[in-house]
């Protein structure tokens, strides 16, 4: 067996206009966490389908409890702003926490 490269683990939502629910199949351990926590949750409303030999897990979720969000890119002045913001109250930029001295 040969491992999967970064370009090959893929996430995939599949559904279609009848079905009440969004086929999940994921890669990525974060989702994967994300998904089998709010399984464990909310049963309800997510389940935990299945997982594959290279560790691609498939959940099934309700259409109403996921959403797809698009977000516009920030503009030039938004951006200058937000790092003025960060300079003067001390905001790391690697963790986005504050900094206390």
């Amino acid at each position: 067996m040969t491992r999967l490269t970064k370009y090959e683990k893929e996430t995939v939502i599949l559904t279609n206009e009848e079905d009440d629910f969004w086929n999940v199949f994921t890669y990525n351990k974060g989702l994967q966490r994300r998904f089998m926590s709010f399984a464990e949750k909310y049963p309800e409303n997510c389940r935990f389908k299945s997982q594959n030999n290279e560790g691609g897990m498939t959940f099934e979720i309700d259409k109403g409890r996921m959403s797809v969000r698009l977000t516009a890119p920030y503009s030039e002045e938004r951006r200058k702003a937000s790092s003025e913001y960060a300079k003067k109250y001390g905001v790391n930029h690697s963790t986005g926490k504050e900094v206390t001295n």
